[in-house]
Protein backbone atom coordinates (compact mmCIF):
# COMPACT_ATOMS: atom_id res chain seq x y z
CA UNK A 1 0.00 0.00 0.00
CA UNK A 2 1.54 3.13 -1.25
CA UNK A 3 1.76 5.96 1.91
CA UNK A 4 -0.90 8.70 0.87
CA UNK A 5 0.86 12.26 0.81
CA UNK A 6 0.34 14.57 3.61
CA UNK A 7 -0.93 17.84 3.04
CA UNK A 8 0.50 21.18 3.34
CA UNK A 9 0.92 22.45 6.63
CA UNK A 10 -2.04 25.02 7.19
CA UNK A 11 -0.23 27.88 8.99
CA UNK A 12 2.59 27.79 6.25
CA UNK A 13 0.15 28.57 3.51
CA UNK A 14 -1.67 30.84 5.31
CA UNK A 15 2.01 32.55 6.00
CA UNK A 16 2.27 32.53 2.18
CA UNK A 17 -1.08 33.48 1.06
CA UNK A 18 -1.68 37.22 0.46
CA UNK A 19 -4.92 38.32 2.93
CA UNK A 20 -6.94 39.49 0.25
CA UNK A 21 -6.72 35.99 -1.70
CA UNK A 22 -8.75 34.19 1.13
CA UNK A 23 -12.04 35.54 0.21
CA UNK A 24 -11.39 34.40 -3.30
CA UNK A 25 -10.90 31.54 -1.76
CA UNK A 26 -13.45 30.78 0.16
CA UNK A 27 -15.66 31.97 -2.48
CA UNK A 28 -14.59 28.90 -4.89
CA UNK A 29 -14.38 26.25 -2.21
CA UNK A 30 -17.42 27.82 0.34
CA UNK A 31 -17.65 23.83 1.75
CA UNK A 32 -15.91 20.71 3.19
CA UNK A 33 -16.90 18.29 0.59
CA UNK A 34 -15.77 18.15 -3.52
CA UNK A 35 -18.95 16.53 -5.06
CA UNK A 36 -20.36 15.38 -2.17
CA UNK A 37 -17.01 13.59 -0.96
CA UNK A 38 -14.99 14.31 2.30
CA UNK A 39 -11.48 14.23 0.40
CA UNK A 40 -8.09 13.77 1.41
CA UNK A 41 -4.95 15.94 0.10
CA UNK A 42 -3.73 12.67 -1.74
CA UNK A 43 -6.90 12.58 -3.40
CA UNK A 44 -7.63 16.38 -4.20
CA UNK A 45 -4.16 16.80 -5.74
CA UNK A 46 -5.13 14.63 -8.53
CA UNK A 47 -8.12 16.35 -9.77
CA UNK A 48 -8.54 19.60 -11.48
CA UNK A 49 -9.14 22.70 -8.99
CA UNK A 50 -11.73 25.29 -9.69
CA UNK A 51 -11.41 28.49 -11.77
CA UNK A 52 -8.11 31.03 -10.66
CA UNK A 53 -6.34 28.20 -7.82
CA UNK A 54 -3.51 26.15 -7.35
CA UNK A 55 -4.16 23.06 -5.58
CA UNK A 56 -2.53 24.33 -2.13
CA UNK A 57 -4.71 27.40 -2.43
CA UNK A 58 -7.87 24.89 -3.07
CA UNK A 59 -7.28 22.93 0.12
CA UNK A 60 -6.92 25.49 2.01
CA UNK A 61 -10.15 26.38 1.19
CA UNK A 62 -11.38 22.98 2.14
CA UNK A 63 -9.66 23.13 5.50
CA UNK A 64 -11.22 26.10 6.78
CA UNK A 65 -14.11 25.22 5.69
CA UNK A 66 -13.31 22.34 7.55
CA UNK A 67 -12.66 24.02 10.64
CA UNK A 68 -15.95 24.90 11.65
CA UNK A 69 -16.75 21.26 11.62
CA UNK A 70 -14.19 19.57 13.40
CA UNK A 71 -14.48 18.90 17.14
CA UNK A 72 -12.11 17.59 19.61
CA UNK A 73 -11.87 13.89 20.95
CA UNK A 74 -11.55 13.08 24.42
CA UNK A 75 -9.28 10.48 22.84
CA UNK A 76 -5.31 11.59 21.89
CA UNK A 77 -2.92 10.38 18.88
CA UNK A 78 1.06 9.61 20.15
CA UNK A 79 1.99 13.15 20.46
CA UNK A 80 -0.90 14.00 22.90
CA UNK A 81 -2.86 15.94 20.82
CA UNK A 82 -6.65 15.11 20.76
CA UNK A 83 -8.00 13.25 17.76
CA UNK A 84 -11.14 15.68 15.96
CA UNK A 85 -14.25 14.50 14.01
CA UNK A 86 -16.49 16.30 11.79
CA UNK A 87 -20.33 15.24 11.17
CA UNK A 88 -20.47 16.48 7.15
CA UNK A 89 -23.76 15.48 4.89
CA UNK A 90 -22.48 12.42 4.11
CA UNK A 91 -21.85 11.36 7.89
CA UNK A 92 -25.39 12.35 8.99
CA UNK A 93 -27.08 10.92 5.94
CA UNK A 94 -25.29 7.40 6.61
CA UNK A 95 -26.63 7.81 10.37
CA UNK A 96 -30.21 8.42 9.86
CA UNK A 97 -29.96 5.36 7.24
CA UNK A 98 -28.58 3.35 10.10
CA UNK A 99 -30.49 4.70 12.79
CA UNK A 100 -33.58 3.05 11.17
CA UNK A 101 -32.30 0.05 10.00
CA UNK A 102 -29.68 -1.28 12.83
CA UNK A 103 -32.06 0.04 15.70
CA UNK A 104 -35.51 -1.07 14.52
CA UNK A 105 -36.79 -3.82 12.43
CA UNK A 106 -36.33 -6.13 9.77
CA UNK A 107 -38.38 -4.42 6.57
CA UNK A 108 -38.07 -8.31 4.83
CA UNK A 109 -41.18 -10.44 4.09
CA UNK A 110 -39.38 -13.24 5.54
CA UNK A 111 -39.94 -15.67 8.62
CA UNK A 112 -40.31 -13.71 11.90
CA UNK A 113 -40.02 -16.98 14.26
CA UNK A 114 -37.66 -17.07 16.93
CA UNK A 115 -36.23 -20.08 15.28
CA UNK A 116 -35.39 -18.26 12.10
CA UNK A 117 -33.74 -15.59 13.86
CA UNK A 118 -31.41 -18.09 15.76
CA UNK A 119 -30.62 -19.18 12.17
CA UNK A 120 -29.48 -15.70 11.04
CA UNK A 121 -27.96 -15.01 14.17
CA UNK A 122 -25.51 -17.88 13.76
CA UNK A 123 -24.85 -16.99 9.89
CA UNK A 124 -24.01 -13.57 11.27
CA UNK A 125 -21.93 -14.73 13.89
CA UNK A 126 -20.03 -17.58 11.60
CA UNK A 127 -19.58 -14.75 9.05
CA UNK A 128 -18.10 -11.97 10.85
CA UNK A 129 -15.59 -15.24 12.59
CA UNK A 130 -14.33 -16.26 9.50
CA UNK A 131 -13.60 -12.66 7.49
CA UNK A 132 -12.15 -11.08 10.24
CA UNK A 133 -9.85 -13.79 10.71
CA UNK A 134 -9.25 -13.69 7.05
CA UNK A 135 -8.31 -10.36 7.23
CA UNK A 136 -5.47 -10.77 9.56
CA UNK A 137 -4.09 -13.74 7.54
CA UNK A 138 -6.56 -16.91 8.25
CA UNK A 139 -6.65 -19.03 4.91
CA UNK A 140 -9.39 -21.18 5.50
CA UNK A 141 -11.76 -21.33 2.84
CA UNK A 142 -15.16 -20.27 4.47
CA UNK A 143 -16.72 -23.79 3.56
CA UNK A 144 -14.25 -25.47 5.74
CA UNK A 145 -14.43 -22.70 8.49
CA UNK A 146 -17.77 -23.07 8.19
CA UNK A 147 -18.41 -26.57 8.45
CA UNK A 148 -16.02 -26.46 11.42
CA UNK A 149 -18.49 -24.25 13.85
CA UNK A 150 -21.47 -25.95 12.19
CA UNK A 151 -19.80 -29.58 13.75
CA UNK A 152 -18.46 -28.28 16.74
CA UNK A 153 -15.45 -30.55 15.47
CA UNK A 154 -11.96 -29.31 16.90
CA UNK A 155 -9.85 -26.43 14.94
CA UNK A 156 -6.76 -28.17 12.54
CA UNK A 157 -4.47 -25.68 12.36
CA UNK A 158 -3.64 -22.23 13.19
CA UNK A 159 -6.26 -20.70 10.64
CA UNK A 160 -8.85 -22.16 12.42
CA UNK A 161 -8.20 -21.62 15.50
CA UNK A 162 -8.24 -17.65 14.80
CA UNK A 163 -11.68 -18.47 13.86
CA UNK A 164 -12.94 -20.41 16.27
CA UNK A 165 -11.86 -18.43 18.74
CA UNK A 166 -13.59 -15.51 16.94
CA UNK A 167 -16.65 -17.62 17.13
CA UNK A 168 -16.36 -17.83 20.59
CA UNK A 169 -15.74 -13.97 21.35
CA UNK A 170 -18.62 -13.09 19.51
CA UNK A 171 -20.75 -15.13 21.24
CA UNK A 172 -19.04 -14.43 24.67
CA UNK A 173 -20.34 -10.65 23.48
CA UNK A 174 -23.46 -11.26 24.13
CA UNK A 175 -23.28 -11.84 27.72
CA UNK A 176 -21.95 -8.78 28.91
CA UNK A 177 -23.22 -5.86 25.95
CA UNK A 178 -24.87 -4.49 29.02
CA UNK A 179 -21.78 -4.22 31.16
CA UNK A 180 -19.59 -1.32 31.14
CA UNK A 181 -15.92 -1.16 29.64
CA UNK A 182 -13.00 -1.96 31.53
CA UNK A 183 -9.04 -2.59 30.91
CA UNK A 184 -9.65 -6.25 32.04
CA UNK A 185 -12.46 -6.91 30.13
CA UNK A 186 -10.70 -5.89 26.66
CA UNK A 187 -7.56 -7.92 27.79
CA UNK A 188 -10.48 -10.51 28.60
CA UNK A 189 -11.46 -10.02 24.60
CA UNK A 190 -7.47 -9.96 23.64
CA UNK A 191 -7.41 -13.89 25.68
CA UNK A 192 -10.67 -15.03 23.70
CA UNK A 193 -9.41 -14.04 20.12
CA UNK A 194 -5.60 -14.99 20.50
CA UNK A 195 -5.34 -17.64 22.33
CA UNK A 196 -3.34 -20.82 20.85
CA UNK A 197 -2.65 -18.46 17.64
CA UNK A 198 0.54 -16.18 18.80
CA UNK A 199 3.90 -17.03 18.78
CA UNK A 200 4.78 -16.39 22.13
CA UNK A 201 1.96 -17.57 24.30
CA UNK A 202 2.56 -15.35 27.14
CA UNK A 203 1.33 -12.53 24.55
CA UNK A 204 -2.31 -14.15 24.70
CA UNK A 205 -4.56 -11.33 26.98
CA UNK A 206 -1.22 -8.85 27.91
CA UNK A 207 -0.66 -5.65 26.55
CA UNK A 208 2.26 -5.36 23.97
CA UNK A 209 6.01 -5.54 25.79
CA UNK A 210 7.80 -3.44 23.28
CA UNK A 211 8.40 -1.03 20.63
CA UNK A 212 8.98 -3.25 17.74
CA UNK A 213 5.50 -3.82 16.58
CA UNK A 214 4.62 -1.80 13.49
CA UNK A 215 1.62 -2.22 11.11
CA UNK A 216 3.96 -3.11 7.43
CA UNK A 217 2.62 -3.23 4.20
CA UNK A 218 2.25 -6.77 2.99
CA UNK A 219 3.81 -6.64 -0.30
CA UNK A 220 6.64 -4.60 0.03
CA UNK A 221 7.34 -4.01 3.58
CA UNK A 222 6.63 -0.36 4.30
CA UNK A 223 6.04 0.54 7.64
CA UNK A 224 2.58 2.60 7.45
CA UNK A 225 1.93 3.08 11.13
CA UNK A 226 4.11 3.04 14.09
CA UNK A 227 1.86 2.98 17.43
CA UNK A 228 2.22 4.94 20.64
CA UNK A 229 5.17 4.10 23.35
CA UNK A 230 4.05 0.45 25.13
CA UNK A 231 4.77 2.42 28.12
CA UNK A 232 1.67 4.42 27.40
CA UNK A 233 -0.51 1.83 26.94
CA UNK A 234 -1.93 0.96 30.55
CA UNK A 235 -2.96 5.10 30.29
CA UNK A 236 -4.01 5.21 26.78
CA UNK A 237 -6.57 2.23 27.32
CA UNK A 238 -8.02 3.52 30.85
CA UNK A 239 -9.06 6.50 28.51
CA UNK A 240 -10.39 4.53 25.79
CA UNK A 241 -12.58 2.73 27.91
CA UNK A 242 -13.89 6.01 30.10
CA UNK A 243 -14.84 6.70 25.73
CA UNK A 244 -16.60 4.07 25.20
CA UNK A 245 -18.58 4.26 28.87
CA UNK A 246 -19.44 8.05 28.51
CA UNK A 247 -23.67 8.65 28.06
CA UNK A 248 -25.52 11.72 26.21
CA UNK A 249 -24.15 14.27 28.87
CA UNK A 250 -20.45 13.76 27.96
CA UNK A 251 -19.19 16.82 25.66
CA UNK A 252 -18.85 17.02 22.92
CA UNK A 253 -21.49 15.06 22.17
CA UNK A 254 -20.88 11.67 19.87
CA UNK A 255 -23.24 9.67 18.36
CA UNK A 256 -23.11 5.88 19.72
CA UNK A 257 -22.34 4.77 16.43
CA UNK A 258 -19.66 6.99 15.79
CA UNK A 259 -18.68 6.04 19.48
CA UNK A 260 -18.40 2.42 18.44
CA UNK A 261 -16.57 3.45 15.34
CA UNK A 262 -13.87 5.33 17.22
CA UNK A 263 -13.55 2.80 19.84
CA UNK A 264 -12.85 0.47 16.31
CA UNK A 265 -10.10 2.99 14.93
CA UNK A 266 -8.29 4.09 18.41
CA UNK A 267 -7.44 -0.05 18.88
CA UNK A 268 -6.39 -0.14 15.45
CA UNK A 269 -4.07 3.20 16.00
CA UNK A 270 -3.06 2.10 19.92
CA UNK A 271 -2.03 -1.71 18.49
CA UNK A 272 -2.19 -2.77 22.25
CA UNK A 273 -1.18 -6.22 21.25
CA UNK A 274 1.84 -8.51 19.99
CA UNK A 275 -1.19 -9.54 17.28
CA UNK A 276 -4.89 -10.19 17.34
CA UNK A 277 -5.28 -5.98 17.14
CA UNK A 278 -8.06 -5.95 14.65
CA UNK A 279 -10.10 -8.73 15.57
CA UNK A 280 -9.97 -7.51 19.15
CA UNK A 281 -11.25 -4.02 17.32
CA UNK A 282 -14.00 -5.22 15.51
CA UNK A 283 -15.18 -7.50 18.80
CA UNK A 284 -15.24 -4.10 20.42
CA UNK A 285 -17.12 -2.13 17.91
CA UNK A 286 -20.06 -5.07 18.13
CA UNK A 287 -20.21 -4.89 21.79
CA UNK A 288 -20.20 -1.05 21.75
CA UNK A 289 -23.07 -1.03 18.93
CA UNK A 290 -25.30 -4.10 21.24
CA UNK A 291 -24.56 -1.64 24.32
CA UNK A 292 -26.16 1.27 22.54
CA UNK A 293 -29.28 -0.93 21.44
CA UNK A 294 -28.54 -1.75 17.65
CA UNK A 295 -29.08 -5.21 18.05
CA UNK A 296 -29.74 -5.63 13.92
CA UNK A 297 -25.43 -4.86 14.53
CA UNK A 298 -25.57 -8.87 15.49
CA UNK A 299 -27.01 -9.94 12.30
CA UNK A 300 -24.45 -8.27 10.15
CA UNK A 301 -21.09 -8.83 9.32
CA UNK A 302 -18.34 -5.31 8.78
CA UNK A 303 -15.63 -7.60 8.11
CA UNK A 304 -17.23 -9.89 4.99
CA UNK A 305 -17.60 -6.21 3.20
CA UNK A 306 -13.81 -4.67 4.71
CA UNK A 307 -12.31 -8.44 3.28
CA UNK A 308 -13.63 -6.79 -0.29
CA UNK A 309 -11.60 -3.87 -0.13
CA UNK A 310 -8.63 -4.31 2.49
CA UNK A 311 -7.03 -1.06 1.25
CA UNK A 312 -9.38 1.03 1.64
CA UNK A 313 -9.87 0.22 5.12
CA UNK A 314 -6.20 0.74 5.52
CA UNK A 315 -5.77 4.10 3.58
CA UNK A 316 -9.18 5.06 6.08
CA UNK A 317 -6.51 4.90 9.19
CA UNK A 318 -3.98 6.72 7.45
CA UNK A 319 -6.07 9.21 5.74
CA UNK A 320 -6.49 10.18 9.69
CA UNK A 321 -3.10 10.01 11.02
CA UNK A 322 -1.53 12.00 7.66
CA UNK A 323 -4.53 14.93 8.29
CA UNK A 324 -3.90 16.01 11.86
CA UNK A 325 -5.80 13.79 13.39
CA UNK A 326 -9.26 14.07 11.53
CA UNK A 327 -10.90 11.29 12.09
CA UNK A 328 -14.02 11.67 9.80
CA UNK A 329 -11.78 9.75 6.98
CA UNK A 330 -12.23 6.59 8.75
CA UNK A 331 -15.97 7.26 10.37
CA UNK A 332 -16.97 7.91 6.46
CA UNK A 333 -15.42 4.56 5.30
CA UNK A 334 -16.97 2.56 8.39
CA UNK A 335 -20.48 4.21 8.06
CA UNK A 336 -20.61 3.36 4.34
CA UNK A 337 -19.27 -0.21 5.61
CA UNK A 338 -21.88 -0.91 7.87
CA UNK A 339 -24.69 0.20 5.06
CA UNK A 340 -23.38 -2.00 3.06
CA UNK A 341 -23.57 -4.95 5.62
CA UNK A 342 -27.33 -4.14 6.20
CA UNK A 343 -28.34 -3.97 2.51
CA UNK A 344 -26.36 -7.72 2.19
CA UNK A 345 -29.03 -8.78 5.62
CA UNK A 346 -31.76 -7.39 3.61
CA UNK A 347 -30.78 -9.05 0.48
CA UNK A 348 -30.20 -12.34 1.89
CA UNK A 349 -33.32 -12.09 4.02
CA UNK A 350 -34.97 -11.63 1.08
CA UNK A 351 -33.76 -14.34 -0.85
CA UNK A 352 -34.59 -16.45 2.08
CA UNK A 353 -37.93 -15.41 2.21
CA UNK A 354 -37.91 -16.69 -2.08
CA UNK A 355 -37.11 -19.87 -1.30
CA UNK A 356 -38.78 -20.49 1.94
CA UNK A 357 -41.72 -19.80 -0.27
CA UNK A 358 -40.67 -22.15 -2.68
CA UNK A 359 -40.48 -24.77 0.11
CA UNK A 360 -43.56 -24.10 1.51
CA UNK A 361 -45.27 -24.21 -1.90
CA UNK A 362 -43.62 -28.04 -2.40
CA UNK A 363 -45.08 -28.92 1.19
CA UNK A 364 -48.50 -27.46 0.35
CA UNK A 365 -48.24 -30.64 -2.36
CA UNK A 366 -47.83 -33.16 0.76
CA UNK A 367 -50.64 -32.22 3.13
CA UNK A 368 -49.50 -35.20 5.34
CA UNK A 369 -45.68 -33.86 5.26
CA UNK A 370 -46.96 -30.61 5.66
CA UNK A 371 -48.62 -31.43 9.23
CA UNK A 372 -45.74 -34.02 10.31
CA UNK A 373 -42.53 -31.70 9.65
CA UNK A 374 -41.56 -29.37 12.21
CA UNK A 375 -40.12 -26.18 11.47
CA UNK A 376 -36.46 -27.71 12.09
CA UNK A 377 -36.78 -30.47 9.84
CA UNK A 378 -39.06 -27.81 6.91
CA UNK A 379 -35.24 -25.73 7.35
CA UNK A 380 -33.24 -28.36 6.50
CA UNK A 381 -35.44 -29.81 3.84
CA UNK A 382 -34.66 -26.63 2.02
CA UNK A 383 -31.60 -27.18 2.11
CA UNK A 384 -31.44 -30.85 1.44
CA UNK A 385 -33.55 -30.05 -1.90
CA UNK A 386 -30.93 -27.52 -2.97
CA UNK A 387 -27.72 -29.87 -1.72
CA UNK A 388 -28.63 -33.77 -2.87
CA UNK A 389 -25.87 -35.69 -1.34
CA UNK A 390 -25.18 -33.81 1.73
CA UNK A 391 -24.86 -34.68 4.88
CA UNK A 392 -26.33 -34.18 8.69
CA UNK A 393 -25.04 -35.14 11.63
CA UNK A 394 -27.18 -34.61 15.07
CA UNK A 395 -24.41 -32.12 16.19
CA UNK A 396 -24.68 -29.88 13.27
CA UNK A 397 -28.90 -29.81 13.46
CA UNK A 398 -28.45 -29.06 17.07
CA UNK A 399 -26.22 -26.16 17.37
CA UNK A 400 -28.01 -24.67 13.95
CA UNK A 401 -31.57 -24.57 16.07
CA UNK A 402 -30.70 -24.36 19.15
CA UNK A 403 -32.16 -27.39 20.95
CA UNK A 404 -31.01 -30.06 22.87
CA UNK A 405 -29.16 -33.07 21.52
CA UNK A 406 -31.96 -35.50 22.14
CA UNK A 407 -34.23 -33.20 19.99
CA UNK A 408 -31.79 -32.93 16.77
CA UNK A 409 -31.27 -36.88 17.05
CA UNK A 410 -35.38 -37.35 16.66
CA UNK A 411 -35.86 -34.64 13.68
CA UNK A 412 -33.06 -36.76 12.08
CA UNK A 413 -34.09 -39.98 12.59
CA UNK A 414 -38.03 -39.34 11.73
CA UNK A 415 -36.76 -38.08 8.60
CA UNK A 416 -34.82 -41.10 7.97
CA UNK A 417 -37.61 -43.17 8.81
CA UNK A 418 -40.10 -41.23 6.36
CA UNK A 419 -36.85 -42.10 3.75
CA UNK A 420 -36.41 -38.56 3.36
CA UNK A 421 -33.03 -38.66 4.85
CA UNK A 422 -30.38 -41.79 4.02
CA UNK A 423 -29.07 -42.97 7.58
CA UNK A 424 -25.83 -44.45 7.44
CA UNK A 425 -23.09 -45.24 9.97
CA UNK A 426 -20.29 -43.11 10.94
CA UNK A 427 -18.25 -44.26 13.17
CA UNK A 428 -20.09 -44.89 16.69
CA UNK A 429 -22.36 -41.84 15.46
CA UNK A 430 -24.82 -41.47 12.50
CA UNK A 431 -24.37 -39.72 9.34
CA UNK A 432 -28.09 -38.62 7.38
CA UNK A 433 -27.44 -38.20 3.59
CA UNK A 434 -29.70 -35.82 1.52
CA UNK A 435 -30.92 -38.35 -1.28
CA UNK A 436 -30.48 -37.30 -5.10
CA UNK A 437 -34.47 -37.89 -5.22
CA UNK A 438 -35.59 -36.43 -2.23
CA UNK A 439 -38.25 -34.17 -4.08
CA UNK A 440 -39.66 -37.78 -5.76
CA UNK A 441 -39.48 -39.49 -2.44
CA UNK A 442 -41.66 -36.80 -0.92
CA UNK A 443 -44.19 -36.91 -4.17
CA UNK A 444 -44.45 -40.71 -3.73
CA UNK A 445 -44.49 -40.65 0.33
CA UNK A 446 -47.86 -38.47 -0.44
CA UNK A 447 -49.37 -40.63 -3.06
Amino acid sequence: MKLPQPPPDLSSLLATIDPTDITKILASEPGPLVNEAYLHWEELRHRTPPGGLDHERWWLGLRLARQALLKPLPLLDKKGRPFLFGSPDPVQIDLHHIDQDAAGEIKSATETTPAARDRYLLRSVIEEAITSSQLEGASTTRKVAADMLRSGRSPRDRSEQMIFNNYLAMQAIQGFKNEPLTPARVLDIHRRVSEHTLDDPRDVGRLRQSNDIHVVDNDDGTILHQPPDHHELPERLERVCAFANAGEDQRPFVHPVLRAILLHFMIGYDHPFADGNGRTARALFYWSMLRSGYWLAEFISISHILRKAPAQYGRAYLFTETDGGDTTYFLIHQLATMRKAVQNLHDYLTRKAKEQRGMERLLAESPALHARLNHRQKALLTHALKHPGAGYRVETHQRTHGVVNQTARTDLLQLAELGLLEKVKEGRAFLFLAPEDLAARMARLES
